[in-house]
């Protein structure tokens, strides 16, 4: 039952796959970071094949730039016509479908988040939403991760026993260790790209379950914004869950952060 489209996005050929389903709700999977619709090791391919399964429409694409599709990739920021564009040919495609559920990982959470707002979709999926800004160093692009993140990293060394082994063997570099550690001990601050985030989810306006896997740099980012004052009143708000998984896995990869994914997914699905 998987099909392969082809749709109109300001000119550009949006490349989209479909795996069908006789279920009134439907799926939209919107790819993170500069994946091509399968997602990472076909992640979201196999996802699309699962949900299918159990009766529920999905359609994913590749963004302009992306995989099969043309013109020029701009990034997560720019993507808003490639997601309207994408949710609108889905909903031409299948006119059975009453009710539309959005998911992303990452940037793409992000991206759901920016321009959810006015997007014909019922309910919306977040899963590790991207919050870290991007600095730029002679002509390089680089991420630095949250202190928070970094204080994640040593608790967990710091519990294992080989690393007291290697800190007395001088396989620890002493000053790495200290700069690491400077690093760690800095106070959280929001980010710009965390405050458009938040927001974004001020104006959404219609259920939201954010999904976390609780040791990735990613979703560390996000906790540490999530529990900032900034975002007090929107912890507060009904519409929004959040739900967490003992994983590292930022893509949840492995298959009990698959199969939670999976479940959570479906939860959703269920109740639209």
């Amino acid at each position: 039952m998987r099909s392969f489209h082809q749709f109109d996005c300001h000119g550009e050929i949006l490349a989209g796959t479909l795996d069908g389903g006789h279920n009134s709700c439907g799926l939209l999977i919107v790819s993170g970071g500069n994946e091509i619709r399968a997602g990472a090791h076909a992640g979201m391919a196999k996802l699309a094949q699962k949900l299918s399964a159990e009766g529920y429409p999905v359609f994913r694409y590749d963004r302009r730039g992306i995989g099969d599709s043309s013109g020029i990739n701009q990034g997560f920021l720019e993507s808003s016509a490639d997601i309207h564009a994408a949710t609108q040919y889905f909903r031409k495609t299948c006119p059975g479908i009453t009710k539309l559920v959005a998911f992303g990982n990452c940037d793409a959470a992000s991206a759901l988040t920016l321009f959810g707002k006015g997007l014909p979709v019922d309910r919306f999926i977040l899963a590790n939403p991207w919050v870290i800004e991007q600095t730029v160093a002679d002509n390089q692009t680089a991420t630095a991760p949250p202190p928070s993140a970094i204080r994640s990293r040593y608790w967990q060394r710091i519990k294992n026993p080989r690393s007291i082994i290697d800190l007395l063997t001088g396989k620890i570099d002493l000053g790495k260790l200290v700069k690491g550690l400077k690093q760690a001990s800095q106070k959280h601050e929001n980010t710009e790209l965390s405050i458009r985030i938040k927001d974004g989810l001020a104006g959404l306006h219609k259920p939201c379950r954010i999904l976390l896997a609780n040791h990735d740099t990613t979703a560390l980012a996000f906790l540490a914004a999530w529990n900032s004052k900034i975002f007090a009143n929107i912890r507060k708000m009904p519409d929004i869950t959040t739900g967490t998984i003992e994983s590292a896995s930022h893509g949840f990869a492995d298959d009990t952060s698959r199969k939670w994914l999976e479940n959570q997914i479906l939860e959703v699905l269920k109740k639209a």
